[in-house]
């Protein structure tokens, strides 16, 4: 929908969740009310009118704050607040549970939507059931607009596109570090994994999902030259340190690849792409990274077990709507270093891009990347050949989001790979 034949500019569904009340915070207080209308959108009304009470009285941007009832249960409400708004924002999951319908309004109502998911598995059906339908209602449904994916994602496509405008050819193969991170993790997100780790154990398609590297991709492409993630300790060949497997690379590195897909494959069919952790030379970075692969495959057999789940979900995690205070969202801090190697004519050439930011990344940092990535689509301010369909935040907005990062505090950089 445009700008002004709607009631709303953006309504932010799951206002009063944790991360939902950060977006919320974010959009209210950085832009005034005569450019940009919100409303906070949940299925508890009290809740909802407290918290617009508290941002209206905490920026001096407002006199009040609309609300929208609805509940991920009843289709029809969700239509109802679809039809209302230009944008919705969503950040209610575990998505596999409670996303759906919400996808299916938005695309009833030719309702452009973002969300923060790293449910490859739902992400995967969103695709295989509503892509088309999407394309043909010229909607964008843009998933991964947090933590996962948008560093990752936008950060690749800054960098190809610094390759092919600085030496006529995009790099063959890319790797992303996250160099730096520190922040906390909420009840919503551990639940997600929880329903992630379930769906594997039931829905082949779901195992299909997180073993095939091209899982993301449209259905006849779901194959290509990358084997995966990096699964073991490896000596970085580019940097001459020691990497170990990044946690987020099952769900970064096939989004990566579907905008590639999506794009047409201006990076090639035989791009390649892994993300890592490092953690330094020598010995120490070497058993570092032992240490972190230890723990992961830990991880990984905790959450595979149905007994272990269930025990884990009830004794240690955070509850769902929960998650770190002010104090350690604001000392958290991430940086995500992509580096690209490509071939021109004349020769061989090294390119990188950086994403980061002073605040925790998946909860301070992931807000202000899903609100404005709201915005962009709000705005129209995407560059993006397609009009519709079940996008990345890469092929679906594009660059324009690097400049609305940079204009709320991210670093983000892009030019030639010098070491050190």
């Amino acid at each position: 929908m445009s700008p002004g034949t709607t009631q709303y500019d953006i309504v932010v569904w799951g206002a009063t969740g944790f991360v939902g009340q950060l977006v919320a915070e974010h959009l209210v207080s950085q832009y005034p009310a005569d450019e940009l209308t919100v409303a906070l959108g949940g299925r508890n009304q009290s809740k909802l009118e407290t918290l617009a009470t508290d941002l209206a009285r905490e920026t001096d941007r407002r006199d009040e704050i609309p609300t929208v009832i609805g509940d991920a249960t009843e289709p029809e409400t969700l239509r109802e607040i679809a039809s209302q708004t230009a944008v919705v924002c969503t950040t209610v999951g575990p998505y596999t549970e409670y996303g759906t319908p919400l996808v299916e309004a938005c695309i009833e109502t030719g309702t452009d939507y973002c969300d923060l998911t790293g449910e490859i598995n739902w992400v995967r059906e969103m695709i295989d059931r509503y892509h088309e339908e999407a394309v043909a209602a010229e909607t964008k449904i843009v998933h991964g607009c947090g933590f996962d994916s948008i560093p990752a994602d936008l950060g690749t496509k800054l960098l190809q596109s610094f390759a092919r405008e600085e030496f006529g050819e995009p790099c063959e193969f890319i790797r992303i570090y996250l160099d730096e991170g520190k922040g906390g993790v909420s009840g919503g997100t551990l639940a997600s994994f929880i329903k992630l780790f379930e769906a594997v154990e039931h829905d082949p398609i779901a195992r299909e999902a997180i073993t095939n590297p091209y899982s993301l991709a449209p259905p006849g492409e779901r194959q290509g030259v990358d084997t995966g993630e990096q699964r073991r300790p490896t000596r970085d060949a580019i940097r001459s340190i020691w990497t170990a497997p990044s946690p987020m690379a099952v769900v970064n590195e096939r989004v990566i690849r579907r905008s590639n897909a999506l794009l047409g494959y201006p990076w090639g069919r035989e791009f390649r792409c892994t993300e890592v952790i490092p953690t330094g030379p020598g010995i120490g970075g070497a058993a570092a990274a032992g240490g972190i692969t230890v723990g992961l495959g830990i991880g990984r057999a905790a959450m595979s077990s149905g007994l272990l789940r269930r025990g884990l979900q009830r004794f240690v995690f955070p509850d769902p709507g929960t998650g770190p205070s002010q104090s350690e969202i604001e000392a958290g801090r991430f940086l995500v270093t992509i580096i690209g190697r490509g071939t021109a004519t004349d020769g061989r050439f090294t390119v990188m891009s950086r994403i980061g930011t002073s605040r925790d990344p998946g909860y301070g940092a992931t807000s202000q990347m899903l609100g404005e990535s709201a915005m962009c689509l709000l705005r129209g301010t995407t560059e993006s050949p397609l009009d519709g369909g079940i996008l990345t935040p890469a092929s679906g907005i594009g660059e324009p989001l690097a400049d609305r990062l940079r204009d709320v505090g991210f670093t983000v950089e892009v030019g030639d790979w010098k070491e050190g």
